[in-house]
């Protein structure tokens, strides 16, 4: 498959670096946060129609420093570092937001060839998100990562995940090295995700599984700005077509950057099955019954008709609030507050209600 392999790991690379920068140039130089040592800002409360409300921010990324110890001397040893997590509660308490979701992004261990290394990454990552989250209880909880490349391993870290370490759910990417995650041999992992009732949020990393080397090279950081939505799109689609969601009917997945663009231009999903002789379709279901029960999506399509468009397709039921922090995209939870198609119902919910009943957040 076009754009595996090397192409792989070196946009992996490339996002670890960007994270890195990102934490670097927001917070201060060192890699290392004291929360203690920032001026302390003034919490923003949120309430709607005179109700104090609590908003849930499910699209953040950090590191956590556990995991350095495991890949030294491997291969993968400057994958590891990033965005620390300390120095954000300031700013969550800036811009609103009472609890945030963390996960681990760029999904660089999935390349990991060793079972055993593997798993030693995967443990070390959600024991750390673990330990943080204990420690800020009220601010924080954390999604599991998981060894896909062995989808039974996967499968037993996200119940380990969700059991012993009180994580709410799974951090995927997008694809496992090139392959669909609706092939039948990752089975495993969203049988375990429904059983436990858990929330699993993808997140793609510049659509490497389907565009050849360098095709969004260039101006623009197309391979951000396409290639993101792009392979959540695709991904969406997979799941949809190749019947996914009718084998595991209560799956409950989550789309980083409003879906893609599948929620954009769902019509002519809606109609393949229907209009396209050699689709070869496994879904049992319309694509729009799926959006509206099975598939989620964040707030980050950054425009009030764009948000309209989006509740419109899915339902405000199906939407979330999510930042993509530490990146600085304009993202605040006044593009839904002011929002003039929303009810104040339906700012609630998309604000924190659904993310809390997700999330389990009491």
């Amino acid at each position: 498959m076009a754009g595996t392999g090397d192409s792989l790991m070196q946009n992996r690379r490339d996002f670890v670096r960007t994270m890195a920068g990102a934490s670097a140039g927001f917070y201060a130089a060192g890699g290392r946060f004291d929360l203690l040592a920032q001026a302390p800002a003034e919490r923003r409360q949120v309430s709607i129609a005179g109700k104090r409300i609590k908003v849930v921010d499910v699209h953040a990324h950090g590191t956590v420093p556990e995991v350095a110890e495991v890949v030294k001397g491997t291969p993968y040893e400057r994958q590891g570092g990033g965005q620390a997590l300390g120095g954000r509660i300031a700013l969550l308490d800036k811009q609103g937001i009472d609890v945030q979701a963390l996960t681990i992004n760029a999904f660089w261990w999935y390349e990991v060839k060793d079972r055993g290394l593997a798993g030693q990454i995967v443990r070390a990552q959600n024991e750390g998100l673990a330990k943080w989250v204990a420690s800020h209880p009220d601010r924080f909880v954390a999604l599991a990562s998981s060894s896909l490349q062995f989808p039974d391993l996967a499968a037993e870290q996200l119940e380990d995940g969700v059991k012993r370490l009180g994580l709410r759910g799974a951090a995927i990417g997008g694809h496992v090295n090139g392959e669909d995650l609706s092939l039948p041999k990752y089975d495993p992992f969203w049988a375990k995700a429904e059983e436990l009732g858990a929330f699993v949020f993808m997140h793609p990393g510049g659509a490497d599984n389907i565009i050849k080397d360098k095709a969004l090279a260039g101006r623009g950081d197309l391979g951000n700005i396409m290639g993101n939505p792009l392979e959540t799109t695709y991904f969406l689609s997979r799941l949809i077509f190749d019947g996914t969601f009718d084998k595991f009917p209560r799956l409950r997945v989550g789309a980083a950057h409003a879906g893609g663009y599948l929620p954009s231009y769902l019509g002519r999903t809606e109609v393949a099955c229907d209009v396209r002789g050699n689709a070869n379709c496994a879904n049992k279901k319309r694509p729009h019954e799926y959006m509206r029960t099975n598939i989620l999506a964040d707030t980050m399509i950054l425009s009030e008709e764009g948000l309209r468009h989006l509740v419109a397709e899915m339902g405000a039921g199906q939407i979330f609030y999510g930042t993509d922090h530490p990146f600085n995209w304009p993202v605040t939870i006044d593009l839904v507050l002011n929002a003039p198609f929303l009810s104040d119902a339906d700012k609630e919910a998309i604000l924190g209600g659904n993310a809390m009943k997700l999330l389990h957040i009491a």
